[in-house]
């Protein structure tokens, strides 16, 4: 009894020559990938069918996916760098062989036009159009699909087109000084055409430009919009939220309601684009308005300076459960203030209650002891407990040295 073979899906390889076409389809078909190039090789001789089934299915095939069965040629390096990435690894300098190309072609019309400028101008018309195509082919491959290889596209960009355009260029003087002598219309049209070809080169640089241009001109809207909305809030919600928090105190549910509200709605007015990564602030604050909702608290978190300590450190746990204490202990208003700099980070959290002594906590309570003075210790930082200025409310010290002092 017979098995069937597992049908493999349609697609292209990520470790590829061009495209990865002929690979994905030999995978797909069982066939060996050199009859299937073979194949493409011969049917482009006839009336082109090759080609145009090459780009068919260039456009319409899909990658595939990263570690999926055919997405890479070999294994070892190809599959770690290409299909386990996702990177597309093409081999062939494709840029760089339709230049040579172009090159070449340039080279056989400028002979022609020059030595021979009573002939037909069947003769260099034809290389005239393949050194203007070939250009505009390599000018759109460095432009649009080896830009995004990291080993190869600003390597090869720059000296592709300059190439490129002093090719053309001496082509274009040439038609002119030697066929426009004998057929002047002809040379001035294929003069032109090669000017253009030159313009299309650098085509995909202006469009690229363009876009760029494009996105910061509705980056700038976004942030003018954003700051005319944050201005009428400002002056609107804001400050009826800020004034209900007054009225109604911060113990109570509506001054707890309205205090989360006006966080929220500065957290997405002032930092609606910023980055998604957590750091130990924006950590921090989320934490207080988790905090203000659940206890009678009021919680301003206030940073100054640079810091690259993440939100995931002991440090943050560790600031975490001082912010706890003191909203599950003090209430009222609790203050953070948090101070980075390239050698340590500070973090003091500060309330109004009765204070305690850490001294006369029981051995049994290992809240202070060990959630903060310990974890701290044990990451390699320190922390202190002691009664606020004047004897009112507790005082949190927690410092992490990120760089040894010098001595």
């Amino acid at each position: 009894m017979s098995t069937a073979l597992p049908v493999r899906r349609l697609v292209r390889r990520r470790d590829c020559l061009v495209a990865g076409v002929a690979g994905g389809l030999a995978d797909h078909l069982g066939w060996p990938v050199l009859v299937v190039r073979l194949a493409f090789a011969a049917t482009a001789l006839l009336g082109g069918a090759g080609v145009l089934l090459y780009a068919w299915l260039w456009a319409l095939t899909p990658w595939a996916e990263p570690g999926e069965p055919g997405a890479s040629r070999m294994a070892g390096a190809s599959d770690a760098g290409a299909s386990g990435s996702g990177r597309v690894v093409r081999r062939a300098p494709v840029a760089i062989v339709l230049t040579s190309l172009s090159v070449v072609a340039a080279l056989v019309a400028i002979v022609l036009a020059t030595t021979r400028p009573s002939a037909d101008a069947t003769e260099w018309i034809p290389a005239t159009a393949l050194a203007v195509l070939a250009a505009v082919g390599a000018g759109a491959w460095v432009g649009f699909i080896d830009r995004t290889d990291p080993e190869r596209g600003p390597r090869v960009e720059l000296p592709v087109r300059i190439v490129l355009t002093v090719v053309l260029l001496v082509l274009a003087g040439a038609l002119m000084l030697g066929a426009a002598r004998v057929q002047p219309v002809t040379a001035l049209v294929a003069a032109l055409v090669v000017l253009i070809g030159i313009a299309l080169v650098y085509a995909p640089a202006f469009v690229r430009l363009w876009r760029d241009l494009t996105d910061e001109r509705v980056r700038r809207i976004r942030d003018e919009q954003r700051s005319e909305m944050a201005a009428h809030l400002h002056d609107s919600v804001l400050q009826t939220l800020a004034l209900i928090q007054n009225r109604a105190g911060a113990s109570s549910d509506a001054g707890r309601l309205a205090r989360a509200q006006e966080r929220e709605l500065r957290s997405w007015l002032h930092d609606g684009d910023a980055s998604a990564d957590s750091d130990l602030a924006t950590d921090l604050r989320d934490f207080a308005a988790a905090l203000e909702l659940d206890y009678a608290v009021r919680i301003e978190v206030v940073a100054v300076g640079m810091s690259e300590e993440r939100a995931s450190g002991e440090l943050a746990a560790a600031a975490r459960e001082a912010m706890l204490n003191a909203a599950r202990h003090a209430g009222g208003d609790v203050t953070v203030y948090l101070e980075g700099s390239p050698r340590a980070v500070d973090v003091y959290v500060r309330d109004r209650g009765a204070g305690f002594d850490p001294a006369e906590v029981p051995q049994d309570r290992l809240g202070v002891r060990e959630s903060i003075i310990g974890r701290m210790r044990r990451a390699g930082g320190s922390a202190t407990v002691a009664r606020g200025a004047g004897g009112e409310g507790t005082e949190v010290h927690l410092r992490y040295e990120t760089e040894a002092p010098r001595g």
